[in-house]
């Protein structure tokens, strides 16, 4: 029987209980989100954590750390480190993913419980997390976990803006000319619509329907990006 080198403890990350420990013992683990059509050798259910995140590799009994590009990075130590750039791995170092809404404990020392990973098995016992969220355009209305929520037009506009350009940054420009197409526009063909305003509608999606239904990031200065991987319509 191969002997342990190295293990992750999971101190918070979905759907995981606290103090869950993994081996490390394969030559290559890949650490990701889990999807209807994928599933890494660590699965996580974070829409923010990308399907292929970040890969362990044993190299000469060490492990290294790759970022594999993912959208919202990985942290190490505070530090967000860069993609495809091996970062060899110490005792007691933290990972973060998520925004640090998922959390890892990198450590060569065991528990007295760690479970092996096998990924056929393990996935079975999990559930991969089902589409949450429907949108109906027409009816301007979203039915979240079968409550129906109804959209006001600013909200259903600046939300389909939003869909209809999934994972990708939408600017604060298109924002206002799209929402308020009613506006008088400035000398440079934005409409006349203050960041408080923006700010104010934002604020009022993400509390009406629930931060985690619309997964709204700003880019500060720049726009907002939503992730869409649970969402139909």
């Amino acid at each position: 029987m191969e002997e342990d080198y190295a293990c992750l403890y999971i101190i918070r990350g979905e759907p995981y209980r606290s103090g869950t420990s993994i081996n490390l013992n394969a030559e290559e683990t890949l650490v990701g989100r889990v999807s209807n059509h994928f599933t890494p050798d660590l699965p996580f259910t974070n829409a923010f954590i990308s399907r292929k995140h970040f890969v362990i590799h044993k190299e000469k009994g060490k492990a290294v750390l790759y970022d594999l590009g993912s959208r919202h990075g990985t942290e190490i130590n505070g530090v967000r480190i860069v993609p495809h750039t091996p970062y060899l791995l110490n005792n007691f170092d933290i990972i973060k993913l998520a925004k640090g809404m998922t959390v890892l404990h990198f450590s060569y020392m065991f528990a007295d419980q760690t479970i092996e990973i096998e990924p056929i098995g393990f996935t079975r016992q999990m559930e991969i997390p089902q589409l949450p969220l429907t949108i109906h355009w027409e009816k301007r209305e979203c039915i979240v976990e079968g409550k129906r929520i109804p959209m006001s037009e600013k909200e259903c506009l600046l939300i389909r803006l939003l869909h209809e350009n999934a994972n990708q940054l939408v600017t604060l420009e298109k924002i206002k000319s799209h929402v308020w197409p009613e506006r008088s526009r400035g000398a440079e063909g934005v409409s006349d619509v203050s960041f408080d305003e923006l700010n104010a509608l934002i604020y009022r999606v993400r509390k009406k329907f629930g931060k985690d239904t619309f997964l709204i990031s700003a880019v500060r200065g720049n726009g907002y990006v939503l992730e869409s991987e649970l969402i139909s319509s």
